[in-house]
């Protein structure tokens, strides 16, 4: 892999972890930040080597198939808007396997995650409802993810 596709992946990191920490601060992920890391997605296919046939076809669709499922779950109150724009600007960047993997990384850890925060929850004695700021979630597991598929074989083991 090209350091130019290294910076690009850090710059994405740098982005997820001001995701997890505006949505811990504010319950909001930026509509600018979404754009941004959609936007650097055609840089990253082209550091990656990407035909537009089929592979930037691919990413295309898996966007669109990820913003069709969130968008219905937003519509129900199930998910948040950032969160939904966040997942959708992930999905150009990672192929359908490692996407599924974000998936369940992200699932998990929103589910510790909105545990965690009920029995704090509880512990204090709050009667309002729980807002869980699942940009944490979503930004743990795409960090996750491309950690173990992009990094160097051996780099985590050190």
């Amino acid at each position: 892999m090209s350091s130019i596709s290294y910076g690009l992946l850090i710059a994405l990191a740098i982005a997820l972890l001001v995701a997890a920490f505006t949505d811990i601060r504010r319950r909001q992920i930026d509509n600018w930040l979404n754009l941004a890391i959609a936007l650097g997605a055609p840089a990253f296919w082209w550091s990656q080597g990407l035909a537009l046939w089929p592979d930037v076809a691919l990413q295309l669709g898996i966007a669109v198939g990820a913003f069709a499922v969130f968008a219905a779950m937003f519509r129900f109150r199930i998910m948040g808007g950032g969160d939904v724009k966040l997942l959708t600007a992930l999905a150009l960047w990672v192929p359908f396997y490692e996407y599924m993997q974000l998936l369940l990384i992200m699932s998990i850890a929103g589910g510790i995650l909105t545990v965690m925060l009920v029995f704090w929850h509880v512990a204090r004695r709050q009667r309002d409802r729980i807002a869980v700021p699942y940009g944490v979630a979503i930004a743990f597991g795409a960090l996750w993810t491309l950690a173990i598929n992009y990094l160097p074989a051996g780099t985590l083991a050190a």
